[in-house]
């Protein structure tokens, strides 16, 4: 058992792979010793405010005592069983929840480990749905450019095939179809020119189209892209009018992110099949859910196998279902619409003056989400050291500086990193200009 500090460390950088890094030139990794509410307290001695609630995930803060208890009282009464011929009331409830809680109509619910798991599940459902109406030319999805999905094998064939991060698997992948992005962005008045190459992969390939997956409204990692929800109303139309599955990924939205509980939301419309995570248990562990309607299951269940083909091993872990339950009833009691509104609110007084500055491109929020998107791309490794030095956690990628604070950050917080936003993006040693 290593103790020292500095030895974990050297242990940590010479034998852990973190996510989407080397192991001939590693970034450097903090050492988290505890954290609470909003502050991450660093081993050698920092104390900084997260700004990215660990990859969008913890909107209710660290070490949350209702999230605490919850996960306290399953494990005196069983941590897990098997989903397969079991249930329990973590998992019954939970579910219960979602489907009165997403858009109407989605009334089936899949649990799964995690959000690229939940995006799996979501293709071998449009995939078996298509199969099961004897379509069996429908086995290719439709997505946009720009897009983001997760780092397994389905998920990556529908994540950018040029600008995303998985181009090097391009010859082990299914082919799927892809859409220029939408333009239009969401403050702006739409016109239906956005719609013309998404119009042309419809008309020219619907009839080996099984579904059209995209993450309403906000594109992610793949850039931090708002777009117009009339772009999202006709992608529900369009599905419509090809028989064509609407699949929408929510896992980094869902719960309240982008301003509405769901993002599908500003389009008023309901996806044949939704996916959701991250925000799911407060960030406390790792859970997933796929739902469907119903038309969706049971013609699933009417195919040839009779059965939907899919059942990990730890679905429906009581321990993760009861830490859902508690952060979605946490979500209600503290009335994330108007955390989530007030943060807004405060992001676009506080971001938009950056406009100006001679190293930034644009600045865009919505909701809980402040981007910055820089003219260059940063020095990874200079930029958090100096965000860790000012006390706070950012974590840029790319050209994107941006933040998604728990829900519960104090408007004191949330100006701190806005000021040390404010203050690094003026530094020009922290871009790559050469």
């Amino acid at each position: 058992m290593i103790n020292n500090c500095t030895d974990l460390l050297q242990y940590d950088q010479d034998h852990i792979w973190h996510p989407y890094t080397s192991m001939t030139k590693p970034l450097p990794s903090y050492m988290v010793e505890s954290a609470q509410g909003v502050y991450l307290k660093l081993a050698s001695g920092e104390k900084v405010i997260d700004g990215m609630s660990s990859w969008w995930s913890v909107v209710h803060g660290y070490n949350n005592p209702v999230l605490n208890d919850a996960i306290k009282q399953q494990v005196d009464t069983f941590s897990h069983v098997m989903f397969g011929g079991l249930t329990h009331e973590p998992a019954i409830n939970l579910c219960k929840t979602l489907v009165e809680l997403t858009p109407q109509g989605l009334e089936k619910v899949f649990l799964a480990d995690s959000g690229s798991v939940a995006v799996e599940v979501a293709i071998k459902m449009a995939l078996q749905y298509q199969h099961s109406k004897g379509k069996t030319d429908k086995n290719r999805l439709l997505t946009i450019k720009n897009g983001y999905h997760g780092d397994t094998f389905a998920a990556m064939s529908v994540c950018d095939p040029v600008n995303g991060m998985h181009q090097l698997f391009s010859g082990f992948m299914t082919e799927n179809y892809f859409a220029d992005a939408p333009q239009i962005s969401f403050a702006e008045d739409f016109d239906e020119s956005d719609l013309h190459s998404l119009k042309e992969q419809f008309s020219l390939h619907h009839q080996n189209i099984a579904a059209l997956i995209l993450e309403p409204i906000v594109q992610g990692a793949g850039g931090m892209r708002f777009y117009h929800q009339d772009y999202l109303k006709a992608c529900r139309d369009l599905c419509d009018q090809y028989d064509v599955l609407l699949i929408a990924d929510e896992i980094a939205t869902g719960f309240g992110r982008t301003g509405k509980l769901f993002a599908c939301e500003h389009a008023s419309i309901t996806p044949d099949i939704l996916c959701v995570g991250k925000a799911l248990t407060g960030g406390y562990m790792t859970l997933a859910a796929t739902l469907c309607t119903t038309d969706v299951a049971e013609t699933i269940s009417k195919g040839e196998a009779g059965v939907f083909m899919h059942g990990p091993t730890f679905m429906g872990n009581p321990l993760a279902c009861a830490a859902a339950n508690a952060s979605l009833k946490l979500l209600i009691d503290n009335d994330w619409h108007s955390q989530v509104a007030t943060i807004e609110q405060q992001l676009t007084l506080e971001l938009s003056s950056l406009k100006l500055n001679k190293n930034v491109q644009d600045v865009r929020v919505l909701g809980a989400i402040g981007v910055i998107e820089a003219k260059h791309s940063v020095n990874m490794a200079l930029i958090q050291k100096m965000f860790v030095e000012n006390g706070v956690w950012i974590r840029p990628f790319g050209k994107l500086i941006y933040i998604m604070p728990p829900f519960v950050i104090s408007p004191e917080e949330l100006s701190k990193l806005t000021s040390v936003l404010s203050e690094i993006v003026d530094c020009d040693e922290v871009f790559d200009k050469g």
